[in-house]
């Protein structure tokens, strides 16, 4: 791949800071501090190596003593005082303060050195060395040359103080140059090549990194749990799903922890030997106990997964699935089946209801008798009842239309919640008569009057089925809402959700009563929005004459009369908060 292509040795790339510095933390910066480090500790050595050849009376000259200390100062400023800094393409600045000041005091120390014998050519291989791996190849060779051309100036110049055979020590010099150009060029290549390497490896790390942290938002947003175990029964991994299902909160736990700290889990332990045991997958079904809903039948498939420390399977991870919420969409997906059929039985019951209609009209106009009319009035009755039923039905196939004119004439909220209330009581056998609590005023509200009715009764059916028997188990209230609507809650004293349950609330055909066909709450929310209102559900406390009591609460947040707010209602819908429609 060309992004993968090493790249030429005068294009050493690497990871710059601002300004010019590199990275403090990098390959070069802990290059540049390796270099001034060994700098110091060469300056210190040849400082310590002058001073004894001076105790002993070897030299006579102080100058080279002085050279050596001045670089020692030099070295340790640069090393404590500078941070990083590149090597340009030229002798620059940054050059100028660290290569050069080498080749200036090893050539200082040749010249004054000559005469007793010792030889610092070999000395120039740092600063060679230094601008080959810190610099770019033209830098490198440019250095190297120069200090080719300043020994073969230094021969010259001891061939004019003192006649000798030149070819020796031209021989001499041009080797020693030709080295310096060769350590120039591998260097250099060799530091461009670590640089390809630091660099693939910094993209390989985030590469890493970004997977690691994909893999871990999604299993943690996963519905099904997920445990990662080993034979010997620790977990190394859970996201939040698995710790819901095991019934406690498992975060203080240090990672890794015994899977048999508590009995209720030996199950998934057992589960995950046997799977690494036995090479295979395995699923079994599990019952685990939460404090909160008893006991949970839970659906366990465990996976053998490679161990980081050998190629042999040694880790098992276990899905744990709600076995209620499988039966749920199972039944979810036959109760759409159901569904598609019922639409098209209800097109076909519409036109012998029809028909229905239409001969007991005929029949009413003939008949005298009072208790014959009773019968067709209660024909007639039952016949809308039916046709109303079919719209529904028909409904949930339908796209919601906009409110139409007739729900802009404004419905007074207040005396139709006491209606309905009223004869929801009457008829709706051994229901509990409703805590009635209305807001002050009557606010006009924009909805269809046998809309409203449906959905008002039809919560309230769903909050009897799940409150309890005792005062004040079930309260109807209004309340003024945000940006001028009006709010219609609908509480009970029910247990609290399971959340599997509230992740399809508002579904259709979504129902955790096998005898109910999921069609209410969706039809609800469908008549809601078509009149511009919300539906949404809530886990909140009441005041009843039992204290302050925690239950179910749905609320229906609709749009006032335009004459009711002074002006035009808006068409948007309600802004995000906690009583938007909810899709759980």
């Amino acid at each position: 791949m060309a992004d993968m292509e090493a790249p030429a040795p005068q294009a050493v790339d690497w990871t710059a800071g601002s300004e010019g510095h590199p990275d403090d933390s990098g390959g070069y910066a802990r290059l540049w501090r390796g270099f001034m480090t060994a700098r110091v500790s060469l300056g210190l050595a040849l400082l310590l190596m002058q001073i004894t050849l001076l105790a002993a009376g070897q030299v006579s000259g102080r100058m080279p003593l002085l050279i050596c200390l001045a670089y020692v100062f030099a070295t340790l400023a640069t090393r404590i005082m500078t941070r990083p800094v590149r090597l340009g393409r030229s002798f620059d600045p940054p050059w100028l303060s660290t290569v050069g000041i080498d080749i200036a005091v090893f050539f200082a120390l040749q010249f004054f050195q000559e005469l007793g014998g010792f030889n610092y050519t070999p000395l120039l291989a740092l600063p060679v060395l230094m601008a080959s791996v810190l610099g770019s190849l033209p830098l490198a060779l440019g250095t190297a040359a120069g200090v080719t051309v300043l020994l073969l100036g230094q021969a010259f110049g001891l061939a004019l103080r003192a006649p000798v055979d030149m070819t020796p020590v031209l021989a001499q010099t041009a080797l020693t140059g030709s080295g310096y150009l060769l350590i120039a060029l591998l260097s250099n290549q060799l530091s461009a090549r670590l640089a390809q390497e630091e660099e693939r490896s910094a993209r390989t790390r985030q590469a890493m990194q970004m997977q690691r942290e994909v893999n871990e938002l999604v299993i943690a947003a996963m519905a099904d749990g997920v445990l990662v175990l080993d034979a010997a029964g620790k977990v190394w991994a859970a996201n939040p799903a698995a710790k819901y299902f095991l019934g406690r909160d498992i975060q203080p736990l240090e990672l890794p922890f015994d899977i048999s700290i508590d009995p209720a889990w030996t199950a998934l332990g057992r589960l995950a030997a046997v799977s690494i045991a036995s090479g295979r997958a395995q699923n079994a079904n599990i019952v685990l106990v939460r404090p909160d809903t008893g006991p949970l039948r839970v659906l366990a498939r465990s996976r053998l997964a490679a161990s980081a420390l050998g190629s042999s399977p040694a880790l098992c991870v276990v899905f744990l699935q709600d076995q209620r919420e499988a039966e749920a969409r199972l039944r979810t997906e036959k109760l759409a089946s159901m569904g598609r059929m019922s639409t098209a039985v209800a097109h076909e019951i519409r036109n012998p209801l029809a028909a229905i209609v239409q001969a007991n009209a005929l029949l009413d106009e003939e008949v005298e008798a009072p208790h014959l009319r009773h019968l067709t009035q209660l024909v007639q009755q039952n016949a809308g009842r039916l046709e109303r039923i079919v719209d529904d039905v028909l409904d949930v196939s339908r796209v919601p239309l906009p409110a139409n004119d007739a729900t802009q004439v404004g419905l007074p909220l207040h005396d139709q919640v006491r209606r309905v209330c009223e004869d929801w009581t009457m008829h709706a056998a051994g229901a509990a008569e409703p805590d009635v609590r209305l807001g002050a005023g009557e606010p006009m509200v924009q909805f269809d009057e046998d809309h409203l009715r449906r959905v008002l009764v039809n919560l309230l059916d769903n909050a009897r089925r799940h409150a309890s028997q005792q005062p004040g188990a079930i309260i109807v209230s209004t309340s003024p809402a945000e940006h001028g609507r009006w709010a219609l809650d609908v509480w009970s004293d029910g247990a609290p959700m399971d959340a599997s349950v509230q992740r399809h609330l508002f579904e259709p055909f979504f129902s955790s009563d096998s005898r109910s066909t999921g069609l209410g709450l969706y039809i609800c929310r469908e008549l809601c929005e078509r009149h511009g209102a919300s539906l949404g559900f809530e886990r909140v406390g009441r005041t009843t004459s039992r204290g302050e009591v925690e239950g179910n609460v749905f609320r229906v947040t609709l749009l006032v009369k335009a004459s009711e707010v002074g002006g035009s209602v808006p068409s948007d819908r309600i802004p995000a908060s906690a009583w938007q429609q909810q899709r759980l």
